[in-house]
């Protein structure tokens, strides 16, 4: 699964390394990583390989349907920094905090910063995703994530 978006910022777009930073910044994370509606927050972060972060991703109070994989409004996630390659590349290992077991296991995510003209392109290619997490569902999420990353530096 590849989610792959240009963070352009008129003629000059943003550095690899300033991409890659909002990845490792947990203000920025909670900012550009709930996709849509959702908001975030980190309960813990450790920016080294084997550390990383537990973040909570909340579903809107409005939204009617219960569809979270910790709690009915929230999905809770374990992230490990397997590879750390600044500027280029980020490798995590993700897993939700859920009883359900369609939601268990591990997946991996490589998150690549390559630069394009006019700014950087970041790739985020994920495999291994749990069963019960629909392959279309986690792109669109992604691309929601990356475009509201590519909004913070516009």
């Amino acid at each position: 699964m590849r989610a792959r978006r240009p963070a352009h910022r008129g003629s000059s777009g943003p550095s690899r390394e300033e991409l890659y930073a909002a990845f490792l910044d947990p203000a920025a994370l909670v900012d550009w990583l709930p996709p849509a509606e959702m908001t975030g927050e980190i309960h813990e972060f450790d920016a080294r390989v084997g550390g990383g972060y537990r973040m909570s991703l909340f579903y809107p109070p409005d939204e009617r349907a219960f569809r979270g994989k910790t709690s009915d409004r929230e999905d809770r996630v374990n992230v490990r920094f397997l590879e750390l390659a600044p500027p280029r590349r980020i490798v995590e290992a993700v897993s939700f905090v859920t009883t359900d077991p369609a939601f268990l296991g591990e997946m991996t995510m490589t998150a690549t910063f390559e630069e394009v003209s006019g700014g950087t392109e970041v790739t985020l290619v994920f495999k291994k995703l749990p069963p019960g997490l629909r392959a279309e569902d986690n792109e669109a999420g992604s691309r929601l994530s990356l475009e509201q990353l590519a909004r913070r530096f516009e």
